[in-house]
């Protein structure tokens, strides 16, 4: 085996690749640029090179640098990772030509998967079926209008050298085409350098599940069963789950055969996902992509077979044979994963960057049942950087089945608690208790059909009033008592204050509260529940047990009142006397701002361009400029029709979140 691998990589794919070297006594170089310095991977790392600015075109594309910092620590070989260089067959043809091993398939392989488009012809040339579209290439705005009309909207619009949900777009008219084609091209070339487009029929309802295979150098190749990753937003997948809820026995041996089949059409040696389009109605399937390396979502494979990717990916590149069968193989239970993004659910998912002020993740191993798994490259205190994906963590659970995997993975997401960025925590959190996720009933359009208007939140259900209640109750009387030590005028035991009103929102609950040590007796509409908990002040995470069955709420002290937040439902709590709360109902309504006539940054990001002027007249969801943010372009448009009265930026500027770029009449 390897003594010594370099890892091409950062964050989280850097930590997780070190984990796995570090059991099978693999010595682990990272290279780092500037914004990573102070990253977990360069502490766990035994060795640690720096390669550059932040950017990713000054530092980890830079074939190189890359190739110096192999030399310079004598690794004898290079996993890549995800993203970066990873599918990139010069990186690949480069290293072999140095005499250094790629923990990936071979360069041929890479050129013929990689490629969208050679892909889709070597697919179809294996039997495989193919989703009909314009397989050349696409050279401007014009052509892909005409091609798209020749297709048939709706369309996808997609890099050529595209992956992780990056370059691709979704349009339904011309309109769109002439939008999304230059924003495409501009993704592709600056998240991989290369800007070559294709246009392919986007199925609708479709249903995007995909196949691992494993081959090595001496012609075995297996296929490590499915994953479901239809919750996508963006094209970028956020909850995938393994198996997938849709397919039956049959159909998945059916996939997976045709999956190595074109695996073994290319000779290939290494982790990698052949990506298909499925439909929810016959479980027919269609041949999207073959991604040639380690995917984000492979720990849910891991957790239902047992096998280490990473380390099966280090013995292929080493020359073993593979040491597992397809017979070998078999499901064990369920697994899901929810990507936890910095990004901001409730202002459209747009990126977040800043310091991690407090990132307590829920603790590994058993709960209610199931098996929590944390995949993550960055602690408390850490960075978040706009260079960047704004993935910070991936949090995967396991179950006896689909239900329990859920349950579990809910249960996990009540324990995660980030402050200092915005998290899309709440929003998987909201989607775990959702009815028709629950039953399996997804496409890859689920997020827009259920959250058609973004997301908002969510209204607490009558399980979710009863445990925030509760947990104010406590709290108060928590609060209430430790101000009496304080104070040094105890109450006579029995004698505190028992009648209280809760206040959720504007919702007024009358309650009766009688608070022993760890545990407290609350009556809420004349029914007595007993809530039992080690909540102490300054804690942020108020978990419990209810009437015997546990929760986990997140909780946050404010000047007036407490904040809970709970699966998308974030409320403030006031515990009040019955006289207080009465004066409390009759305080009128702070009115809102109208913020209609300013365009605001959402993010801090880079103006790409400007595309209004003073004394412009702009219409309602018209364009008004791209400002880029995490490797991803984002089209701000008005939200309202005016004339425009001045532009405070122009393209190459910086601009911070909620900065004012352009004001109306």
């Amino acid at each position: 085996m390897f003594k010594k691998i370099l890892i091409a990589n950062r964050g989280e794919i850097a930590v997780r690749v070190i984990k796995t070297c570090k059991r099978m006594g693999v010595k682990t170089v990272v290279v780092y640029s500037d914004a990573d310095a102070a990253s977990m991977a360069v502490e766990m790392a035994d060795e640690a090179v720096h390669i550059g600015p932040p950017a990713a075109s000054e530092s980890y594309l830079v074939m190189d640098k890359i190739v110096d910092a192999v030399k310079q620590t004598g690794a004898e070989a290079v996993h890549p990772g995800f993203g970066f260089l990873s599918e990139n067959p010069e990186f690949a043809k480069r290293l072999d030509k140095e005499g250094i091993t790629f923990i990936g398939p071979n360069p041929h392989a890479i050129e013929a998967m990689g490629d969208k488009i050679s892909s889709k012809n070597l697919a179809a040339e294996a039997g495989v079926s193919t989703v009909p579209g314009h397989m050349g290439l696409i050279e401007d705005t014009k052509e892909a209008v005409k091609v798209s009309n020749d297709i048939g909207y709706p369309v996808m619009i997609k890099a050529s050298a595209g992956g992780g949900g990056k370059g691709i777009r979704v349009a339904y008219n011309d309109k769109e085409v002439e939008e999304g084609f230059p924003a495409v091209k501009a993704e592709a070339k600056s998240s991989f350098g290369d800007d070559r487009i294709f246009i392919e029929k986007f199925i609708e309802s479709p249903r995007h599940v995909e196949i691992q295979v494993m081959g090595d150098k001496h012609g075995n190749c297996v296929y490590l069963f499915e994953r479901e990753c239809s919750i996508q937003r963006r094209n970028q997948k956020v909850i995938e789950e393994a198996p997938s809820p849709l397919l039956d026995e049959a159909t998945r041996k059916k996939m997976g055969e045709q999956a190595v089949a074109l695996a073994k059409a290319v000779d290939y040696d290494s982790a990698g996902t052949v990506e298909f389009v499925a439909s929810g109605v016959d479980k027919s399937f269609y041949f999207l992509e073959m991604n040639t390396r380690l995917q984000v979502e492979h720990p849910v494979t891991e957790m239902i077979t047992g096998v280490d990717l990473v380390e099966q990916m280090l013995r292929v590149a080493y020359g073993e044979k593979l040491a597992i069968e397809q017979g070998d193989l078999k499901i064990n239970g369920w697994a899901v994963e929810s990507r936890v993004y910095a990004e901001d659910p409730y202002r459209k998912f747009l990126p977040s960057i800043g310091r991690l002020k407090r990132f307590h993740p829920p603790e590994e191993g058993a709960l209610n049942g199931g098996t929590v798994r944390m995949d993550s490259g960055v602690r408390e205190g850490d960075e978040i950087s706009m260079f960047y994906d704004p993935m910070i963590a991936k949090l995967v659970t396991h179950g006896k089945d689909r239900d329990e995997a859920l349950d579990v993975q809910a249960a996990a997401l009540d324990r995660f608690h980030i402050e200092g960025i915005q998290d899309n925590i709440p929003f998987v959190a909201a989607v775990m208790d959702e009815e028709r996720f629950r039953s399996g009933d997804i496409t890859t359009k689920y997020i827009p059909e259920q959250f058609p208007d973004g997301f908002k939140g969510t209204e607490p259900t009558d399980y979710q009033t009863l445990i925030l209640t509760a947990a104010a109750a406590y709290v108060h009387g928590v609060f209430a008592r430790r101000a009496e030590k304080i104070s040094g005028r105890m109450s006579e035991p029995g004698a505190q204050r028992k009648d209280w009103v809760v206040i959720l929102g504007d919702q007024h609950y009358d309650i009766e509260l009688e608070l022993g040590e760890g545990e407290a007796t609350i009556t809420i509409d004349k029914t007595a529940h007993t809530l039992v908990s080690n909540w102490r002040p300054g804690s942020h995470l108020f978990e419990g047990h209810l009437d015997g069955e546990p929760f986990a709420v997140k909780f946050a002290d404010k000047t007036e009142g407490y904040v809970f937040r709970h699966r998308g439902v974030s409320v403030t709590a006031l515990v009040c006397t019955p006289t207080t709360a009465t004066l409390h109902a009759r305080l009128p309504e702070k009115p809102k701002p109208d913020m209609s006539k300013l365009v605001i940054s959402p993010m801090p990001g880079l103006v790409v361009s400007m595309d209004v002027e003073v004394g412009m007249a702009v219409e309602e969801g018209e364009a008004v400029c791209i400002v880029e943010a995490m490797k991803m372009q984002n089209i701000i448009r008005a939200e309202a029709t005016g004339t425009v009265k001045s532009v405070n930026v122009g393209a190459g500027d910086s601009v911070a979140a909620d900065e004012v770029m352009v004001e109306f009449e």
